[in-house]
């Protein structure tokens, strides 16, 4: 697959995916969504790379869905609401099954702002780094959604459950150094040296027995009871409601206005 909305590099045994719409703070776009899910499963399917890493172009991790075309495209809504209406079996979300499915090490490498989507790609990493620069902000419920499931399994695992539900309840957007207080990232480093050291980290992880490494992700994964499937499906469809409600689409539309939404429980 030739990527457009991504670059993939590889050396050393570790792969770098670095999420490239710098224009717009790397936002999702269905294109990229797909990018990413078809680099992860080359990484996992490839044996010379050990460990990846992740980062966005420019300043900005990754700010989320971009709004205009994943949230409001009449085709993308209308398809939501069918397989809402129908209650088609729901699947956890496919960036989030490649994500949390991955057996080797991943580290997300937060130069700049990762809020929505972006905060939960972050969580499914399976260690965090981060520049001051950084931000985190699980907005979801901003928008009349929920998160994914970096949000719903990870968050919670991640800084307990009373931070978790004021992030989640609330929607509120942290800085580095809190993130750094509440353990959601592992250190913080200055933005000219955070790349490098992401990438030494993977490279000191990917010196180690691959197959030692990849038995101890999946011990932890499962000493936390992980239940991808279960877990996957109750997001998607809850999602499906959700994204046919006035609350969503009041919370996309005050975004692009920049506006105080007014949420009416419909």
């Amino acid at each position: 697959m030739d990527f457009g909305e991504i670059l993939y590099e590889t050396k050393d045994h570790v792969a770098l995916i670095t999420l490239n719409r710098p224009q717009a703070r790397n936002a999702l776009t269905m294109k990229t969504y797909g990018e990413v899910v078809a680099a992860l499963e080359r990484i996992e399917a490839d044996p010379e790379i050990r460990a990846a890493v992740i980062t966005g172009a420019g300043t900005g991790f990754c700010s989320g869905d971009d709004v205009k075309q994943v949230m409001l495209d009449p085709q993308e809504v209308e398809r939501r609401r069918e397989r809402a209406k129908a209650q088609v079996r729901a699947e956890p979300t496919p960036a989030a099954a490649a994500l949390m499915s991955m057996s080797k090490p991943i580290i997300a490498a937060v130069n700049g702002p990762a809020v929505g989507w972006g905060m939960d790609l972050a969580l499914m990493c399976d260690i965090r780094m981060a520049s001051p620069r950084a931000k985190f902000g699980e907005i979801f419920v901003l928008r009349g959604l929920i998160p994914d499931l970096g949000g719903i399994y990870w968050l919670p695992r991640i800084v307990g459950l009373s931070k978790a539900y004021e992030l989640l309840f609330t929607g509120e957007v942290i800085d580095a150094e809190e993130a750094l207080k509440i353990g959601l990232v592992s250190r913080v480093v200055p933005p000219e040296a955070l790349l490098d050291e992401a990438l030494a980290l993977a490279q000191r992880i990917a010196a180690n027995p691959p197959l030692a490494v990849r038995r101890i992700k999946e011990a932890v994964r499962r000493g936390l009871d992980y239940d991808l499937q279960a877990l996957g499906e109750y997001v998607t469809s809850s999602l499906g409601v959700l994204f046919a409600t006035e609350d969503h689409k009041e919370g996309a539309m005050a975004f692009l206005e920049k506006r105080a939404p007014k949420f009416k429980g419909c």
